[in-house]
C-alpha cells in the first residue's frame, strides 16, 4: 500500500518569498505536497482548517494575525516551522523554546536540517509543538528590546570590494529583488540582504513611502506622479529614468494630485 505524501502550508506576506521556499522544499523534499499558500495569518488559519496539512511554515511577522497567533490557533494539529527575518534576539527565543525556525533568506543547508527533523517526527508520530512552547516564545519576543525611535540614517552595502555607508537622505528608492533589496541612491546602486519590509520599519515615514509591495520611494526624490489605468499610477524621479509603479493599494497617498 503506497505511503501517503506529507502535506504542508506556507504563509508569508511576500509572494516572492513564498515561491522561493516552495521551490527549495521541492528540491529538499520532493515527496512533500504544498497544499496551500497564505498571505497572512488569517488566511493561514482558514487554509489550515480547509486542507489540514501536517506541517505549517509560518512567517512570524505578517499583517493582521501574526505567525505566532496563527500557530496558537492551529495548536497541536500540525508541526510548526516559524520563518523570521534575521534578528538575534528572536533567534535566541526560538532556540530556547526548542521550536523549529528558519531565518530569511533561507539557506538550503539549514532547510535540509529542518526537513530531516520533520521527517523523523512524522515517521515516529511525535506530537506537534505544544501550546506552552508557543506561549513562551510569544512572551520572549514580546520582551524583546524595542527598536530605536530614531529613524535609520545610514545603510551599509558592499559595492565591489568596498563597504559603503549610504546616507539614507541620498536614497531615491528601494526595491525588493528576490531575497535582496536594491538600494538606488545619487551615486549608484547596490544589493543588500536586508528584506524591504525590515527597512520600511526603520525609515522615517515623513520622508519615505511604500508605493508598491516591492517599492519604497523617497518623497523628496519625486518629480511628479502620473495616473495610469485601473487605479494605478507611476512615480517619476528627479534626474532618473526609472519609473516606479504605484499599486492600487497605495494610490491613496497621491489622491490630491
Amino acid at each position: 500500500m503506497p505511503t501517503k505524501s506529507p502535506t504542508a502550508l506556507i504563509a508569508d506576506d511576500e509572494p516572492l518569498l513564498r515561491d522561493a521556499l516552495a521551490r527549495m522544499l521541492a528540491q529538499a523534499w520532493p515527496e512533500l505536497q504544498i497544499v496551500a499558500q497564505a498571505r497572512n495569518g488569517r488566511e493561514a488559519v482558514e487554509s489550515f482548517d480547509a486542507q489540514q496539512p501536517q506541517i505549517c511554515f509560518l512567517d512570524v511577522h505578517m499583517p493582521g494575525i501574526s505567525g505566532i497567533e496563527a500557530a496558537r490557533q492551529i495548536g497541536r494539529r500540525a508541526q510548526i516551522v516559524f520563518i523570521t527575518a534575521y534578528d538575534q534576539y528572536a533567534v535566541q527565543a526560538f532556540e530556547q523554546g526548542a521550536l523549529d525556525y528558519l531565518v530569511k533568506p533561507v539557506e538550503p543547508e539549514r532547510l535540509l536540517d529542518t526537513v530531516g527533523r520533520l521527517k523523523e517526527r512524522l515517521s515516529s508520530g511525535a506530537p506537534a509543538g505544544t501550546e506552552q512552547l508557543i506561549e513562551q516564545l510569544a512572551q520572549r519576543l514580546g520582551a524583546a528590546p524595542q527598536a530605536a525611535a530614531t529613524p535609520l540614517r545610514w545603510i551599509r552595502a558592499s559595492v565591489g570590494q568596498t563597504l559603503r555607508l549610504i546616507p539614507v537622505d541620498e536614497i531615491d528608492f528601494l526595491k525588493s529583488d528576490e531575497k535582496y533589496t536594491l538600494v538606488a541612491w545619487k551615486e549608484g546602486e547596490a544589493l543588500i540582504r536586508t528584506p524591504l519590509k525590515e527597512l520600511v520599519a526603520q525609515l522615517d515615514p515623513e520622508q519615505f513611502a511604500q508605493v508598491h509591495r516591492s517599492v519604497v520611494v523617497n518623497l523628496r526624490a519625486i518629480d511628479h506622479v502620473s495616473r495610469g489605468l485601473n487605479e494605478t499610477a507611476d512615480v517619476h524621479l528627479k534626474g532618473r529614468d526609472e519609473v516606479l509603479p504605484v499599486s492600487r493599494s497605495y494610490l491613496h497617498l497621491f489622491r490630491q494630485m
